[in-house]
């Protein structure tokens, strides 16, 4: 998913219940063993003193916290979730569409904006909202919202079975009836963050769509064969629809209206040691 927005999230990752703070899901990577990305358990104070010789950051570390002293893991922690937090993108045509730029979308991103506002398709019920996700929250929130959904994606057993590795919000709960719910991700530049669902199963918008509109997605054979659409834990909003191939086109044009076009060029979000 996209770091873009993070600092809206109410539940960082797919499925964890109590993780709601970015300086606290950088620990995950950083020091998580299962699986190993950062490596940096058991190793922490080689990784202190990498930094601490590196001139530039012993400049930068002084600039940003001016009561002193030395790079710490509680300071890199902080440093990491302000600048996820500045991550922060409006500049969609979606945008300029509502503040009252009636050409910034095309007509058929238009059409396209009705069905996903509707009841037929379903889609704003878990993506709502200014990020376009019912797991976030902003200034002026009634209140923060904390949805998870099983969209249908597996069905094992006839039961409503995911594979065993990725059971969603049930390995925290241990309540069956959570298996498979997973944290429904912002829209905001979804046409720039593929492959698409929890498990980067599907490589385009178009069988993103053609999935929901089934109502759960059928895998035929193998080890995760199984018929999505019928799963007893799968979501309400996730009944199926009938789209034809216009208004499949329209809602695809919605989609890519909800992408900033300066996002994968802004200076200030470049690597600075390559500027």
């Amino acid at each position: 998913m996209s770091l873009v927005g993070a600092g809206y999230v109410t539940h960082l990752t797919w499925a964890h219940p109590t993780l709601d703070r970015l300086e606290a899901q950088a620990l995950i990577p950083l020091f998580g063993d299962f699986p190993i990305e950062m490596g940096a358990a058991g190793a922490e104070q080689e990784v202190l003193d990498r930094l601490a010789a590196d001139v530039r950051y012993a400049q930068l570390t002084s600039a940003a916290f001016v009561e002193g002293g030395p790079l710490t893991w509680n300071r890199i922690t902080r440093a990491l979730a302000t600048f996820q937090r500045s991550l922060v993108s409006c500049a969609a045509p979606y945008d300029r569409y509502i503040q009252g730029e009636t050409d910034a979308m095309s007509e058929s991103a238009a059409r396209g904006m009705e069905l996903f506002f509707s009841e037929r398709t379903e889609c704003f019920h878990c993506h709502g909202g200014v990020m376009f996700s019912d797991s976030s929250s902003h200034e002026g929130a009634i209140a923060a919202e904390n949805a998870f959904h099983n969209t249908g994606l597996y069905n094992l057993d006839g039961s409503g079975a995911y594979p065993a590795n990725d059971p969603g919000l049930m390995e925290f709960t241990e309540n069956p009836a959570d298996m498979g719910r997973f944290r429904a991700p912002s829209l905001r530049n979804i046409a720039l963050s593929a492959p698409y669902m929890h498990d980067g199963s599907m490589g385009s918008l178009l069988g993103v769509i053609t999935h929901y509109s089934a109502g759960g997605r059928t895998i035929p054979f193998g080890p995760n064969a199984g018929v999505g659409s019928d799963s007893p834990l799968k979501s309400e909003f996730v009944p199926g629809f009938l789209l034809t191939d216009d208004e499949t086109n329209d809602l695809l044009a919605f989609l890519h209206a909800l992408t900033d076009p300066t996002v994968a060029t802004r200076a200030e979000w470049s690597d600075p040691w390559e500027r």
